[in-house]
């Protein structure tokens, strides 16, 4: 009687040699690893991050694109003020659609992004828009302190006002939205899973703060701030785990410097703000033709920014 291998197992009428005799059959390797294509695109938390921002970036380029040459061609008068409203929207659309694609590729939740809907335009984006509007009025003030800025008179009453200050308002919303989630959502929380957090917010809050050189009359004591600013947004993001924050912040900071107080907002002077308002004194202190984000004070102001929030926002 013939010794079975202990990897096989006998069967009726079944020859030594039949497949029936294999407990299991050999593997290869071909067959079960991932394959090339897989490994390329896909780790084990879905699509690559190098893969995501690329497909992001290059999808939000032609949608701004198209978003820009629609709102060139659509001009109603009122300055092209409509237009400028229009593109900013279409930005807004521009950077939200491929992160909405890629949310259902990679099968994650809208709201890791940074703008959960159930928060929309709640406390938080209430605190942040407080925040914003005392942040530029202390910036204003010490300016004012430093005898480098002057409010001139009011130079809209009635029906103008409202207009205006409602246009601003829903103006500076509009880039509140797009500004944060194009630069600290989707990519923010793409570029972390690489690198990690504060990586990708230094080099998301340096890319924010130069893209203020396309502004005229923008300089580097401006495009610094500005990325000083965007790194203080990632810290609102880190401690409070939504962007809804920084969107009220960056809107209400906005419409202060804008329309309240009528001063250059990064090199941009904007029609149907409210006072007379002027700087004075040397660049360095006044900003110049920068605005207020220019002058060495408002560095002073986001350090305290940062010291305040740090103290009273704890870590999560």
């Amino acid at each position: 009687m013939s010794e079975l291998d202990p990897n096989t197992q006998s069967s009726p009428g079944a020859s030594p040699d039949s497949p029936a005799r294999t407990r299991s059959t050999p593997e290869f390797a071909v067959a079960t690893q991932p394959s090339y294509a897989r490994t390329l695109f896909l780790d084990p938390q879905g699509l690559r991050p190098g893969w995501g921002l690329a497909f992001y970036a290059l999808t939000f380029l032609i949608l701004q694109r198209l978003a820009a040459d629609l709102a060139a061609s659509w001009d109603v008068g009122a300055g092209g003020l409509w237009s400028m409203m229009l593109a900013e929207a279409g930005s807004l659309v521009a950077a939200a659609i491929p992160a909405v694609v890629l949310a259902r590729v990679e099968h994650r939740p809208w709201a890791v992004y940074g703008l959960p809907g159930k928060q929309a335009f709640g406390r938080l984006f209430w605190i942040g828009s407080l925040w914003g509007f005392a942040g530029i009025s202390l910036l204003i003030f010490l300016l004012y302190g430093a005898h480098a800025f002057k409010f001139g008179h009011v130079i809209l009453q009635g029906q103008r006002f409202v207009r205006f200050a409602a246009f601003w308002a829903v103006f500076f919303l509009l880039v509140g939205l797009f500004e944060e989630f194009w630069l600290r959502g989707y990519s923010q929380f793409t570029l972390a899973r690489g690198v990690g957090f504060w990586p990708a917010a230094l080099i998301l809050s340096c890319a924010f703060g130069l893209i203020h050189l396309r502004n005229g009359g923008e300089h580097w004591n401006g495009v610094l701030a500005a990325a000083l600013i965007g790194m203080f947004f990632c810290l609102t993001l880190r401690r409070t785990g939504s962007l809804w924050f920084a969107v009220g912040f960056h809107a209400a900071w906005d419409w202060g410097e804008t329309f309240f107080y009528s001063v250059p907002d990064s090199g941009m002077v904007s029609p149907g703000h409210l006072l007379s308002s002027s700087l004075h004194g040397p660049p360095w202190l006044s900003g110049g033709s920068v605005g207020p984000e220019g002058s060495l004070l408002c560095f002073i102001v986001i350090a305290l920014l940062w010291m305040a929030f740090n103290r009273i926002f704890r870590s999560r």
